[in-house]
Order: C-alpha cells, then sequence, then structure tokens
C-alpha cells in the first residue's frame, strides 16, 4: 500500500494558486458555458433553426382553426337556407286555403288544389280514399313555434 497511495496523492505545495484563481469565476451563472465538468452541457443553439420549427408549428395551427372556422362558417350557410327554405314553404302555406286554425306542434297535409290554390287539410294523402278531390299532394309539414312550416315529407308534385 506504500507506493500505491503515494502515486494518488496530490501535492499541494506544486498547486499554483494564482493560476487555479484565472481559471475560476465569482459568477459562473452568467457564463455562456458549463463551467465545471459536472455542469450541464450548453450547446450554441441555431437560432434559424428553432424559428424554422416555431414558424412551422405557428402555420400548422392556424390552418387547423381556420379549417374550423372554414367548416363552421358552412354549417351556418347551411343553416341559413334551410330557414330561407322554410320562409319560402311558410309563405306558400299561409297563402293558401286553411279551413282551421293550425295549432303550433300539430302535423297538417299541404295539397295543390288546382292551377292557382293550394289547401292546408288535416287529412292525409292515403286517408282520402278514392274521394281524393286535390291535383297533387305536396307536403306533410308541421307547424314549428315560430310559426314556420317544416317540411317532413315530399310528394312527387312538390
Amino acid at each position: 500500500m506504500g507506493k500505491e497511495s503515494k502515486k494518488n496523492e496530490i501535492d499541494v505545495s506544486k498547486i499554483d494558486l494564482e493560476k487555479e484563481r484565472e481559471k475560476t469565476t465569482e459568477t459562473p451563472g452568467v457564463l455562456p458555458y458549463a463551467h465545471t465538468v459536472g455542469s450541464a452541457v450548453v450547446k450554441a443553439t441555431d437560432k434559424g433553426k428553432i424559428k424554422g420549427r416555431a414558424m412551422a408549428t405557428m402555420q400548422e395551427q392556424t390552418q387547423k382553426q381556420m379549417s374550423q372556422i372554414y367548416e363552421q362558417i358552412q354549417l351556418l350557410a347551411r343553416q341559413a337556407e334551410d330557414i330561407k327554405k322554410r320562409v319560402a314553404i311558410s309563405e306558400r302555406i299561409y297563402l293558401a286555403e286553411i279551413p282551421f286554425e293550425p295549432l303550433v306542434g300539430n302535423v297538417y297535409y299541404f295539397y295543390q288544389k288546382d292551377e292557382e290554390t293550394d289547401v292546408l287539410s288535416l287529412i292525409g294523402p292515403k286517408e282520402w280514399g278514392r274521394s281524393f278531390k286535390f291535383q297533387g299532394y305536396l307536403a306533410t309539414v308541421k307547424l314549428m313555434s315560430d310559426h314556420t312550416w317544416e317540411i317532413l315529407d315530399k310528394g312527387e308534385d312538390f
């Protein structure tokens, strides 16, 4: 143990303290590099690469959001078109002969009486039998709470 332990011993008298102080700093946290062997590795970053990734991610996310907004716009356009159709059929029904007071939520049957006249009826097309007295069956409709009419079934003549 004599020779080996002498090899591993440090001769303190040979250490130049002034030279070692030059290799250290009072504020190691502000150094742009690792100041000891055990420090975390600090690598220079490629700023162009970082910006490129950020731009690609930003483009992907905004494109996704724009697609969602576009889908919402399409849905709103379809809903607006449905409302326009309901208004058009409602206007036609209100111009027709209505020999009773329609109630909200009830189902009625819309017929073409002659070339110029439509009629709303309580009797369905299959309930008439041979006594069907109209030119054609137009639609089965339901009175909605906003007093527009929803088409539940369309006839061939509509």
